[in-house]
């Protein structure tokens, strides 16, 4: 069993949720490393609220109702529930999901639908795998983005079966090109319907019905029967696996330990609770060369920098807002692969940009100077910290909660110089008229460095 101390609880915590708050870090060194991941990190919590009226509304798909102000609202609403998720990863697994099983925004245009789609990932988040699959292949969000409503006996669509073989269960290399076409007959027939409700029916006159030959079996299969068969294939268990691995350990998978992985998943009958948390008790987790070597996404700079600070009532507007030109854009990922992560997001453009965020927390306004909905008071922030009268421990204490591994002695001396800002130790103290403004850029410049865009 792992050992259970600072170092690993706040790797846990950095991977596993979207940052963490000091509260959070107490909370996970409180208890044992089993419990905390059984029962808090896979705890059960109950149902959001919706994010509005207008989430209900069965009305069809209608180009001049306001959709993409209602997409707006509902991205601010997500950021919301990540930025308050507690000591739960149930946010962060919907947004594994919402990578995995691809929808777009800019295709399937109707909020309603989304945000169906968006509560069967939370419904589901630590659920099993094969009945998700089965959920998302007539979901109406799929249906429409990757073109199952346009799938009948007379023109089989190839879209969705292609991914579902090549990016949802299994991966290239373990099926043909007849697999494909024999999995877009089987899904043929269902079609969306706003009659009474938003859902997906199967309108049998458009259904195949006739035999069908899949992966070496022969029968007249609908969409059940062929992912039934997709996962009696050993490999299906080490395609997710490997896709957890890059998301919450390392972007190269140790295929041993993918292995181990794909028999707990099997054993327990594709349920995801069971993996993540033989997953996160395991050892292998916790190895040295695997913390702090992850790039943050965007969400995760976004939502852990309000975490960090324990900002109530977080601007989740100003949030939507940055993460866009940082190339996250929620329910919109750029194509069917989703978002590709790690080294993707750093570069010359969305570094600064990252920086102006940060920047903006601390200053309390944006880059063009308008003031943030939610205000950070930085003395008062600073003075919650036992050490802030004393500059050594402060920067210390700080360093040790927001970097995930020890940094080099000319870093931290750089940050104890510019907290002094011109003072000296012996005469710091957060009660002159400059502690602010000291503070101040003691943090836009700690947010600033390579060390904090990891986790």
């Amino acid at each position: 069993m792992p050992v259970w101390n600072q170092t690993n609880a706040k790797h846990l915590l950095a991977r596993a949720l979207f940052g963490y708050s000091r509260k959070n870090l107490e909370t996970a060194l409180s208890t044992s490393l089993e419990n905390f991941v059984d029962n808090f990190l896979l705890a059960n919590v109950a149902a959001p609220p919706i994010p509005a009226a207008w989430t209900w509304l069965n009305d069809k798909p209608d180009p001049n109702a306001p959709n993409g102000e209602r997409n707006r609202e509902m991205i601010a609403w997500w950021f919301g529930l990540m930025a308050n998720e507690g000591t739960s990863m149930r946010e962060k697994m919907v947004l594994f999901w919402h990578n995995h099983y691809v929808s777009e925004y800019e295709k399937v245009n109707f909020p309603q639908i989304l945000h169906l789609q968006n509560k069967l990932f939370r419904d589901n988040a630590f659920g099993n795998f094969k009945q998700l699959t089965k959920l998302v292949t007539i979901d109406p969000a799929m249906l429409i983005y990757l073109d199952g409503q346009l799938n009948n006996r007379n023109a089989p669509n190839e879209n969705y079966g292609r991914e579902l073989l090549e990016l949802f269960t299994i991966g290239i290399g373990h099926y043909t090109e007849t697999d494909v076409k024999e999995a877009a007959r089987s899904l043929t027939g269902w079609q969306n319907n706003y009659d009474n409700g938003i859902k997906s029916v199967l309108n049998r006159n458009r259904f195949d019905n006739t035999n069908k030959t899949f992966m070496g079996q022969t029968g007249n299969f609908g969409y059940e029967e062929i992912i039934n068969i997709i996962f009696n294939k050993e490999e299906t268990a080490k395609f997710l696996c490997r896709k957890l691995y890059k998301e919450f350990v390392y972007a190269t998978p140790d295929e041993n330990f993918i292995t181990q992985m794909a028999n707990v998943f099997r054993n327990n009958d594709y349920n995801i609770k069971p993996l993540l948390s033989f997953l996160f008790k395991s050892e292998h987790f916790y190895k040295p060369e695997f913390i702090g070597v992850k790039i943050k996404s965007p969400v995760e700079l976004l939502v852990g920098t309000v975490k960090y600070f324990d900002i109530a009532n977080a601007d989740t507007n100003y949030m939507r807002e940055a993460a866009s030109p940082l190339q996250q854009v929620l329910f919109d990922p750029p194509n069917v692969k989703g978002w590709q992560g790690q080294r993707n997001w750093i570069s010359t453009t969305s570094y600064p940009l990252r920086n102006q965020y940060t920047d903006a927390i601390i200053n309390n306004r944006k880059a063009n100077g308008v003031a943030t909905a939610s205000r950070l008071p930085m003395l008062s922030y600073a003075r919650s910290y036992k050490s802030a009268e004393n500059a050594v421990q402060f920067v210390q204490d700080i360093v040790d909660l927001m970097y995930q591994f020890p940094i080099s002695k000319q870093r931290q001396e750089s940050l104890l110089t510019t907290l002094l800002s011109g003072t000296t130790v012996a005469n710091w103290t957060t009660n002159t008229p400059q502690a602010e403004q000291r503070i101040q850029q003691f943090f836009r410049t700690l947010m600033r460095t390579p060390e904090y865009q990891l986790c």
